[in-house]
């Protein structure tokens, strides 16, 4: 069984409060798009986990995708599956792949194995691989709030919308892009900020990251800068970054970025 794990992008992104278990909770909204890896999962003798693409840091045995599988696993009498996991969203760019490689993982065993798992119950089991793996489950666009796992359905179509991803290969953890972040209670949620035209957005609709991590990478505010010289309607940094999108209208205006940047264009 194939299938192909998306990208996500963050229209907004606000870290609203310290959590007492140590997390932080937000507000933003998830958007899929078509940037994809690619994850096969077939039966097989013994258990087995390879990779191609992108290299992957770390030891594979702790690769979601096998979490996915041994969560699964431990309600359930599996048999071995092998997996191979093609990357090609970066890594440490605030687009999700991880999330959306161990997600898909979760969805591809209970249709290959027949498990009858509803979402709600596939959610369940992608919050505990991650924050915001549940997002990926059912892949349409949410307003993401606490640890980024608990969704409210919005009304928001961008289809006639082209989106540019660059991403300058600048890997930002987590601990990271956290350490510079004071949390605060926005006055506006995202949801009304949304309703405003995209070109409004720019004058609105913040990802908190950029303040803490812009001063520290300008070359990350200056990609934002780019995409905004070359015609688009609203661009922002992704997540925790590193990956900076713009959303354009119309066919954006030249474009040059060093060749090491990885770059992503397609409709949303």
């Amino acid at each position: 069984m194939l299938d192909f794990p998306n990208a996500k992008i963050n229209l907004g992104l606000l870290v609203t409060e310290k959590r007492p278990d140590g997390f932080h909770n937000l507000e933003s909204c998830f958007y899929p798009v078509r940037w994809c890896d690619a994850l096969e999962v077939v039966p097989a003798e013994t258990e087995a986990f390879t990779m191609s693409g992108l290299p992957v840091p770390g030891n594979p045995d702790t690769n979601l995708c096998l979490k996915a599988y041994r969560l699964l696993q431990q309600d359930f009498q599996l048999p071995p599956v092998h997996m191979h996991l093609h990357k090609v969203i970066p890594m440490g760019a605030g687009l999700g792949g991880g999330s959306a490689d161990a997600a898909f993982a979760l969805k591809q065993l209970n249709s290959l194995f027949e498990l009858n798992l509803s979402k709600d119950q596939l959610e369940a089991y992608a919050r505990q691989l991650g924050s915001d793996c549940a997002f990926f489950i059912r892949n349409k666009p949410v307003i993401a709030v606490e640890k980024g796992d608990v969704f409210k359905p919005v009304e928001l179509d961008l289809s006639d919308y082209t989106c540019i991803v660059v991403y300058p290969g600048i890997h930002i953890t987590t601990a990271e892009a956290y350490g510079n972040i004071v949390p605060k209670k926005p006055s506006c949620g995202i949801e009304m900020y949304l309703k405003q035209d995209v070109p409004v957005w720019k004058e609105v609709l913040r990802n908190d990251f950029e303040e803490a991590l812009f001063p520290r990478y300008p070359e990350l505010a200056g990609i934002k800068e780019q995409l905004y010289s070359a015609g688009a309607d609203y661009a922002s940094m992704t997540g925790s970054g590193s990956a900076v999108y713009g959303l354009f209208k119309n066919e954006p205006g030249s474009l040059l970025f060093p060749g090491h940047y990885l770059l992503w264009k397609g409709l949303l």
